[in-house]
């Protein structure tokens, strides 16, 4: 278990393997949340949609801006499946 002292300014250092773990850097805001025990969480308040890339899986064949467009133009909200 990680700990860290709170200096008398209120600033704690978060320790370096959390850091590298959740990508956390300079100039990253956290958000402080008080769990259903007391417990305070601390999670990242910013990030870069480029952290998105590769959560959702996809086997599909890449999709074009075109075939982007026409689907938008069709008015399609369900999930899409493109055939390969």
């Amino acid at each position: 278990m990680a700990t860290a002292s709170m200096t008398s300014k209120g600033q704690i250092t978060v320790p370096v393997d959390f850091r590298k773990k959740y990508g956390l850097k300079a100039g990253v805001q956290v958000r402080f949340i008080e769990g259903e025990n007391g417990e305070i969480i601390l999670r990242p308040k910013t990030g870069s949609i480029r952290n998105l890339e590769g959560c959702v899986p996809w086997t599909g064949k890449p999709v074009t801006i075109e075939e982007m467009n026409e689907t938008i133009a069709k008015g399609w909200a369900g999930l899409l499946t493109f055939e390969d």
